[in-house]
């Protein structure tokens, strides 16, 4: 039988029951962590809601977004990353870097020597691998006390559609007894199975269906966008309209952030009145807030890049410089 049949009248109880126990906001709010991003959409992801995030290759989406996951669990709330790229390994390393890079006050936590730990042919354990790196074994016993509300599928665009999503959230829910926050990385590559060979048409498929089930299940979906190849190539600053299937993905999308890079993007004049401008911008990435249909869009912050600990400063900051779309290249 069909259970989505409601009156408006339930949904006001169920509403006022939920605000009479206090759980109403903490419920439907899911915050990022990014305390200046979540001001601007509203306190955070919102159950329902389906995010997405864009940006050129290389300027940290995975990162970021791996981020939020870390900042969410660490709330007590489970997350399940659809990893189409990366192994479950590679975002474990990642999180101990961002831990160990916020405990290290002498900055000499790297996600490069966190790698070359676990990688390496001594025998002995984990803490013992990391011992010779500061914080490291402080970072691995954080991270330890939230690993079992993160789960990762190793995804394949070859086998996992949105079906096989939907089965996975399911089960995580049965384990955990709460719905998790869903990340899609990325979106081009769930399989339509049967689905248009354009690819467009099948962008189109995937983000409807993100956004259905973003609202079957009351919990917010973050999908990684790629972006059309002209994005990436002739040189403008990537837009929500660069994304592959960007009609559908526009309009079905509650927020849109894309990323570019500070120097990339920033007006000439601030590069050519000081020229060390250009080396405190290589720091910076723009966050632009494209999209928001829980508050104002049209926004740009920044935040720094601390990739040698595979992290972002959580504290962003807005713009001050102008901006303009034509990306200044300088030799």
């Amino acid at each position: 039988m069909d259970d989505n049949l409601d009156t408006i009248g339930g949904t006001l109880a169920r509403a006022e029951e939920r605000m009479r126990s206090g759980r109403h906001a903490a419920e439907r709010l899911w915050p990022t962590g990014f305390s200046d991003l979540d001001a601007i959409i509203g306190g955070g992801l919102r159950s329902g809601g389906l995010a997405l995030l864009a940006g050129p290759h290389g300027l940290g989406k995975t990162t970021f977004a791996v981020q939020i996951c870390r900042n969410v669990v660490r709330t007590g709330r489970p997350v399940l990353y659809f990893s189409y790229e990366h192994e479950a390994d590679d975002i474990s390393q990642k999180l101990l870097a961002m831990e160990a890079g916020e405990l290290d006050a002498t900055g000499r936590s790297r996600l490069t020597t966190i790698r070359e730990a676990f990688e390496g042919d001594d025998v002995g354990s984990i803490e013992q691998r990391l011992d010779a790196i500061p914080s490291a074994v402080q970072a691995l016993s954080t991270v330890r006390a939230y690993a079992e509300l993160m789960f990762v599928h190793r995804s394949t665009g070859s086998r996992t559609d949105l079906a096989a999503i939907r089965a996975h959230i399911d089960r995580v829910r049965a384990l955990t007894g709460s719905v998790p926050l869903v990340v899609v990385d990325y979106l081009q590559k769930v399989l339509v199975p049967g689905g248009p060979a354009d690819e467009n048409e099948r962008s189109t498929t995937v983000v409807e269906g993100l956004k259905d089930l973003a609202i079957d299940i009351a919990a917010p979906v973050l999908a990684i966008v790629a972006a059309e190849k002209e994005a990436l190539q002739s040189g403008t600053r990537m837009r929500m309209h660069h994304l592959r299937g960007s009609s559908a993905l526009a309009y079905e999308a509650d927020v849109v952030l894309v990323l570019n890079n500070k120097v990339d993007i920033v007006a000439r004049h601030h590069l050519m009145y000081d020229l060390g401008n250009t080396e405190r911008f290589r720091e910076w990435a723009i966050l632009g807030i494209e999209k928001n249909r829980f508050g104002r869009d049209g926004i740009e912050l920044e935040y720094k890049k601390r990739f040698d600990q595979g992290r972002f400063e959580p504290e962003g900051r807005t713009v001050t410089e102008q901006l303009i779309d034509d990306r200044v290249f300088l030799e």
